[in-house]
């Protein structure tokens, strides 16, 4: 009989409530639908934490339960981004330029506002004139579908021309990286089309929600990260419950057996690594209208390098860990680089926590690896009573060459 999916992955529903109380207990103590005692500004890095969690969980679908160590994921995450931010600043510039020009001798051509609205966003990179990428920024469906289409479409292409040739382990690692390098330097341009270093800014105002309070907006978009989480978690346990959790398993422990029993590894592969490139535009769409700006800093390298370290620290292999791991880290060095860890004096030298704060990182990291591969969500086995079999070296299998205890350890 074919069991259901909280019965196959019981920690659904475990992670929904507590995710759900949470929610509940923000927006209680929030200040545009609650006490007051949670600050906007604090609901916002909250909003922005569980959009990190959900790139987290696509990253630990990719490299905790297939293998693949993507260091190209933020660069996803970064073009969701770049997506949304397009028609955010698209409308709310258009918004203040049709304002202006209202009260003009003359009513303005359409070619006018156009080009006003283009001569506001594109002045600062001394342009007047709309890129071809910015052909749809005046219609939300048609950006929030390139918020999944542009990153989806991104990795489909660098995934079927990686995995054919069969590029794997830390070689794949160095290519996903290079291909973020190659973006975020393309976008540092000016003639990217993007406006270069300045990035796109001002995301935080809404266009048409001018009169709803940035306490009650900064609510409304905690609650829509919220849910993207929730759905993500949930279509994320459901792939690794399946038959296609089974496969991609199987390609991590051993893609060669995997590939000698029929299976197509590079399909699978690609597959997967499409999906989660596609999650990662929803979170970046989800976070930077919460950051307020976004620029080619944000998809360098060293971000997605930063998006392993969390994922390893929670756990990989465990979804709740991959979200244990984003949301700790994210929230500890919020306190750490925001100046409210108190710097330490040690008479010949001063440690201050906003320099020291990603040697400390490095230094978990390191740790976490050494002493704790399971990561904080190896924690919550242990407090499960959760083991793996002990079969005292027995085969795991009908015949004598299956995998032993032993070698299941390694």
């Amino acid at each position: 009989m074919q069991r259901s999916l909280v019965a196959r992955n019981p920690s659904i529903l475990i992670f929904l409530a507590v995710l759900a109380l949470f929610t509940l207990g923000v927006t209680i103590l929030s200040e545009g639908f609650g006490i007051g005692l949670i600050s906007t500004s604090f609901v916002k890095t909250l909003g922005k934490t569980l959009a990190l969690a959900l790139v987290a969980v696509a990253m630990d679908l990719i490299w905790g339960y297939c293998g693949i160590l993507s260091l190209g994921h933020f660069a996803f995450f970064g073009l969701g981004g770049y997506m949304i931010g397009m028609w955010l600043m698209y409308e709310r510039t258009r918004l203040i330029v049709a304002e202006s020009l209202a009260n003009a001798p003359l009513p303005p051509t359409p070619a006018e506002v156009e080009a006003a609205i283009g001569q506001q966003i594109f002045g600062v990179v001394g342009s007047s004139e709309f890129p071809t990428i910015w052909v749809f920024a005046h219609s939300l469906p048609l950006q929030l579908m390139l918020v999944v289409a542009v990153p989806g479409l991104l990795a489909l292409v660098f995934g079927w021309l990686a995995f054919r040739s069969r590029v794997t382990g830390v070689y794949l690692s160095i290519l996903t990286q290079a291909m973020t390098l190659a973006l975020a330097l393309y976008l540092f341009q000016n003639d990217s089309g993007l406006r270069g270093n300045n990035g796109l800014s001002g995301l935080q105002n809404i266009p048409h929600l001018d009169s709803v309070p940035q306490s009650v907006l900064s609510v409304w978009l905690f609650w829509a990260s919220a849910l993207a989480l929730a759905l993500g978690y949930v279509f994320a346990a459901w792939i690794v419950s399946g038959k296609f959790g089974s496969v991609i398993r199987g390609i991590r422990d051993n893609e060669a057996r995997v590939r000698f029993l029929g299976y197509s590894v590079e399909g699978y592969k690609l597959a997967l690594f499409t999906v989660t490139a596609m999650m990662a535009g929803i979170a970046g769409a989800l976070y930077y209208p919460q950051a307020g700006i976004i620029n080619p800093a944000e998809v360098a390298p060293i971000a997605s390098i930063y998006l392993a370290v969390w994922v390893a620290i929670g756990g990989r292999g465990r979804l709740y860990g991959a979200v244990i791991g984003a949301v700790f880290v994210s929230l500890v060095s919020t306190w750490f680089t925001g100046g409210q860890a108190p710097d330490i004096n040690l008479g010949f030298y001063t440690i201050s926590w906003v320099d020291w704060w990603t040697i400390l990182l490095g230094l978990s990291f390191v740790a976490v690896t050494l002493f704790a591969p399971k990561g904080i969500g190896g924690l919550f086995d242990l407090l499960a009573g959760l083991r793996g079999p002990d079969r005292h070296g027995a085969d795991l299998g009908p015949d004598q060459g299956s995998l032993r205890e032993k070698e299941a350890q390694e």
